[in-house]
């Protein structure tokens, strides 16, 4: 599983080079097909349930499932990427939120919040206690700051299928749920608006909005329970690395495989 998740972290990364002002999202989805297949792995989000692209790239108001089109990116957007790898019989998937050029700062504080609480959630991952401990770290994180957690999209258990229980809200209470254990790996992906946390479904299917269009973030990783501890299976180092970014954020959930 980490080979899978591990593709989806390079194919990030190197779309992180791509992603500005005037290159379309259809043509970050074409390479990031090229991507994935030239390493050996297939998308795995091409035809699940009937999604057309490779991959799902969400602008702006868009929350997640964004279908890839021509229209060019401008200054200012913002870009969820998320990312499904079917590789050896597992799957990968996670996902990260990009800036197009110089973003607004209310933006930029949304993106850092976030990701901040993916890392919040993902401190919760240990063995004997329970996904709303995951799910509320999250909520709180967010809501502290004003900012709407989507309640009608959801984290998931991952593996050989693609969406595997338990499912892990991004809110919820302390203490309740399923009880973690070792060696099962979750899809933790906070989806966190700046607005209302109310969510509009589109008639194409697919494209989930903020129902106020205020700008939305997502984040995601793929994360094991090996040893009663949370380690991560994906990696947002690539992308740091294309992006000249220097963080030691993964460093508490990292172990040599």
């Amino acid at each position: 599983m980490r080979e899978s998740a591990q593709l989806v972290s390079k194919t990030l990364g190197m779309l992180a080079k791509e992603i500005k002002p005037g290159v379309s999202t259809l043509h970050l989805d074409n390479l990031g097909g090229e991507f994935i297949r030239d390493h050996g792995g297939e998308p795995a989000f091409l035809g699940m349930y009937g999604f057309p692209k490779n991959l799902c790239i969400s602008p702006n108001a868009e929350v997640v499932h964004g279908i890839p089109n021509e229209k060019p990116l401008e200054e200012g957007d913002i870009l969820s990427v998320d990312c499904g790898v079917y590789m050896n019989g597992f799957y990968g998937d996670h996902a990260y939120s990009f800036g197009v050029g110089n973003i607004a700062p209310e933006t930029e504080k949304l993106l850092k919040v976030t990701k901040e609480s993916l890392y919040k959630g993902i401190e919760q991952c240990v063995r004997g206690k329970r996904v709303g401990d995951i799910s509320n770290a999250i909520q709180t994180y967010c809501e502290a700051h004003g900012y709407g957690v989507v309640r009608e999209l959801v984290g998931h258990g991952l593996g050989r299928k693609m969406h595997e229980d338990p499912q892990v809200p991004n809110y919820g209470r302390k203490g309740s749920g399923k009880v973690l254990k070792d060696g099962i790996v979750l899809a933790i992906e906070p989806m966190v608006n700046l607005g209302t946390e109310k969510v509009k479904f589109h008639s194409d299917g697919w494209t989930v909005t903020s129902k106020d269009n205020s700008p939305s973030a997502h984040f995601e990783h793929d994360v094991c329970i090996i040893a009663g501890k949370p380690v991560l299976l994906s990696t947002y180092r690539y992308i740091y690395e294309a992006l000249g970014i220097v963080s030691d954020e993964e460093k508490p959930f990292t172990m040599d495989f």
